[in-house]
């Protein structure tokens, strides 16, 4: 069995794995592993662009203060602040490794700044409307040509390598184990320092914005492995995902609405001032359940995203890819109105991480959509997922930096001494559309008690079914991806019903008011 050796392991190739490994590989040796290519991760998705003050006119208590009024209260006040007043130098670490943001020479800053949902201020730097490939594709040319990152693609995490799995007094981390999903062969990785950065768990939902990778892997091996994780029942629901047949996970960005975009139903009536006096600027928790309540009240497929009224040559400058999507599948949004529909679009919960991104196990890190920080509290602001990988990134590379490194113990190798080949896939298949069909009726935008229990009773009987797949066959990706997949909604039902009232994201219509005091979700693993 092949072991590989490095001083740090990032498990995940987003903003967050890609900006760590820059950060730490001028002095370090380090092995970053995807389960595709580096561009397939949902930062690569990202349309709008990255929230931050850079305008005279705005202000670093504004950002936090629109920031907790997103979150619904939960958010952390000592990690809400830090990552705002990192913004603009996260940002101008980007401007130095050469993304080409949208310039704007009028700006006082030199590049133009968009409006979203829930900002009281234009502050989103982007690169057209596709800023999230803007940024992946320039990090991604520097990690491939530094010396010293081995990148390995197509290589998918099956569990941490912990002092507790090998029966040490102490728990650190010590790598992890990965499959080769081209050789079949699981390999080992020792290293110093392991990060998951692993994106969230959007593919536990039938409708997802979310790229096929995002099945939860690093939430649900660091539960395995003893990290306690919170807040799972806030999922964020993209208020404008295309309404399409032959569109596949594809947003309609935010800023649509930031530039006047109107939403309406199928007669041309307006409704979001009926729902909010921030009407299409409310957050995406508000938009997500008044188009979810308007699709219900009149049994419609979708509503409309209006942004006709802005002229071909605005759309093509500030939404060319979004222009040219719709146009390609046959919707001219100079002309007409784009159907939309609420889609699984973020994890606001996530593995437990402190200002460094340490989690509960030494030597162990999470950042990004994988963590949980306390920024986004119960609802995301638009924009902000983005500037917490830069500003958590940053932090896990200083932290790991100043480390003196210790010796590692010899790591075992896989052991599959005792499986068979499985005599047919059908079963994976047939209980990866089980969960995201009822995770999408039982656990979606408006929940009740009645529904997250049968939710609750169906993910055990897959996971009693899975863990016996797991146990006497060989892995393949996709069972890899299911384990972790129903670890991820059994911990999204589990917080879900802990939580006693409604409050951003997660809506209850057993405990439709609000308590007086926001408390987190932490659910701890029990002792093995």
């Amino acid at each position: 069995m092949q072991v590989l050796k490095f001083d740090t392991l990032i498990i995940g190739s987003g903003l967050a794995g890609l900006t760590l490994a820059l950060k730490l590989a001028d002095t370090q040796r380090v092995g970053l592993i995807t389960k595709k290519s580096l561009l397939d991760g949902a930062s690569s998705w990202a349309q709008g662009g990255i929230a931050a003050v850079l305008s005279e006119s705005d202000s670093l208590d504004s950002h936090v203060q629109d920031t907790f009024t997103a979150g619904a209260g939960l958010c952390d006040a000592i990690a809400t602040r830090h990552v705002v007043e990192h913004g603009k130098t996260a940002i101008d670490w980007l401007i130095s490794q050469g993304v080409a943001f949208t310039r704007d020479d009028a700006s006082d800053m030199g590049y133009h700044l968009t409006r979203e949902g829930g900002h009281s201020h234009r502050r989103i730097i982007h690169a057209a409307d596709a800023t999230g490939l803007a940024v992946q594709e320039t990090l991604s040319a520097r990690v491939l040509r530094h010396p010293n990152i081995t990148v390995l693609e197509n290589h998918i995490s099956v569990d941490l390598i912990t002092g507790k799995k090998l029966g040490l007094a102490d728990n650190r981390c010590y790598g992890a184990y990965a499959l080769n999903c081209l050789s079949d062969e699981v390999i080992t990785i020792a290293a110093q320092d392991t990060i998951l950065a692993t994106g969230g768990s959007g593919k536990v939902y039938l409708y997802t914005t979310n790229p096929d990778t995002a099945t939860g892997d690093g939430i649900a091996m660091a539960w395995r492995a003893g990290c306690r994780i919170a807040n799972m029942e806030f999922i964020q629901f993209h208020p404008t995902c295309l309404y399409h047949p032959h569109a596949k996970s594809f947003l309609i960005s935010e800023a649509v609405r930031g530039e006047g975009g109107i939403l309406k139903l199928p007669d041309g009536t307006r409704f979001m001032p009926a729902h909010d006096a921030r009407a299409e600027l409310a957050p995406r928790d508000v938009v997500a359940r008044a188009i979810d309540f308007e699709m219900k009240k009149h049994g419609l497929d979708c509503v409309y995203l209006d942004i006709s009224h802005q002229s071909v040559e605005f759309l093509q400058e500030h939404f060319p890819t979004i222009y040219a999507r719709c146009l390609k599948l046959g919707i001219n949004i100079s002309k007409e109105p784009i159907p939309v529909v609420p889609a699984a679009h973020y994890t606001c919960g996530g593995v437990m991480a402190d200002l460094s991104a340490r989690t509960d196990i030494e030597n162990l890190y999470a950042v990004g959509e994988t963590a949980y920080t306390g920024l986004h509290g119960a609802n995301r602001l638009a924009s902000n997922s983005l500037l917490e990988c830069l500003v958590f990134a940053d932090a896990a590379a200083q932290d790991i930096l100043a480390k003196t490194p210790r010796p590692l113990p010899p790591l075992p190798a896989w052991d599959e001494s005792r499986v068979t080949d499985a005599d047919e896939q059908i079963v994976i298949s047939h209980n990866w559309a089980e969960l995201r069909h009822f995770m999408w009726d039982y656990v979606g935008i408006v929940r009740t008690n009645k529904r997250l229990q049968r939710a609750q009773h169906r993910i055990q009987l897959l996971q009693d079914e899975i863990n016996e797949y797991y146990t006497n066959f060989h892995i393949s990706p996709d069972l890899l991806e299911l384990r972790n997949l129903v670890m991820n909604a059994e911990l999204i039902v589990q917080s879900a019903l802990l939580r006693h009232e409604s409050r951003g994201l997660h809506f209850s219509k057993d405990y439709p008011e609000m308590l007086p005091t926001a408390q987190p979700t932490i659910l701890t693993p029990a002792k093995r």
